[in-house]
């Protein structure tokens, strides 16, 4: 077991920081911020994967599938962060974006002692959510090899899953059982061995990318403004405005008066002012589309 950490970019000292316990604080900051400078261009190396993972799930979504994110640890800490935060950036429903953590809900905040060693655990909770063939299933695990994360991609793959894997060491064992593995290697840690630095801003950089872009393949932007957002406070009212605002050109009274004639659905607003049309027409408009705002706009423009 320890030479096969050993072996782990993950697992190996940086001799950058090999005096950590004597440098003064700024000394340490700056080599902090000099790694995590490196993050971006290890993220860069995977581009190409990442996109194939984009088109994988917007594709399998399009025909009700849902993505998955199983992870322990950090990792899976990272997976529940980007599944919570699509519903009122995107407007979706709780469940199109799942993450499950090792040990369930209470291992998010405090750690659960054996679950990512549980071979088990893992299709127990994706049985638990209902797993289908349609669903997309990413396992993020920065090492590569926590088994928890191995056997979930393996059970997903075994029902007909589509999978993914998100790993920082190259050829790892995660990855040879995934349809589309990412890993993203960005050397040793500062602290070593210590894989919520590095390895965990590198992950949520992939994570950024693959919901961010399957929401805009889902036709949840318009140019890049946040159309289908969840007005659930105030600031968000607000927020709805601008953007009506922003995309149409019309002016605050007017942002405000449409918001209300759509029922609060900034997608559905901005329809009926650059169709001229009402809330009635918009809503088959988008549906025609798909959702797909500037398709809904373009066909207007063309009758």
């Amino acid at each position: 077991m320890f030479k096969e950490l050993e072996t782990l970019t993950t697992e190996k000292v940086n001799d950058k920081s090999n005096r950590l316990d004597r440098m003064s604080t700024h000394e340490f900051v700056k080599l902090m911020n000099e790694e995590d400078k490196k993050v971006a261009f290890a993220v860069e190396a995977e581009l190409e994967q990442i996109s194939k993972m984009i088109e994988i799930v917007t594709l399998q979504m399009k025909k009700g599938g849902r993505l998955i994110y199983i992870g322990a640890g950090t990792s899976g800490r990272l997976g529940i962060l980007d599944a919570v935060e699509c519903p009122p950036t995107f407007g979706t429903d709780s469940s199109l974006v799942v993450g499950i953590i090792a040990g369930g809900e209470k291992a998010f905040k405090i750690a659960v002692e054996g679950a990512e060693d549980d071979e088990t655990l893992a299709i127990e909770d994706l049985e638990a959510i209902g797993l289908n063939a349609e669903d997309v299933v990413i396992g993020l695990a920065a090492s590569g090899r926590t088994p928890y994360v191995i056997n979930g991609i393996k059970f997903a793959s075994r029902i007909g899953c589509k999978t993914g894997a998100v790993s920082c060491n190259k050829n790892s064992e995660i990855g040879k059982h995934a349809l589309i593995p990412i890993e993203v290697v960005v050397g040793p840690e500062v602290l070593t061995g210590s894989t919520r630095l590095k390895a965990g801003s590198a992950q949520k950089m992939v994570l950024n990318m693959i919901s961010t872009g399957v929401m805009v393949g889902m036709g949840k932007m318009y140019k890049n403004l946040m159309v289908d957002l969840q007005m659930t406070n105030l600031k968000l009212v607000e927020r709805g405005k601008g953007i009506i605002m922003k995309a149409t050109g019309v002016d605050y009274n007017m942002a405000t008066e449409y918001l209300e004639k759509s029922g609060k659905h900034v997608k559905t607003a901005i329809v009926m002012i650059e169709s001229q049309c009402s809330y009635e027409e918009a809503i088959v408009k988008l549906k025609g589309t798909e959702g797909i705002l500037y398709k809904a706009i373009e066909e207007s423009i063309k009758i």
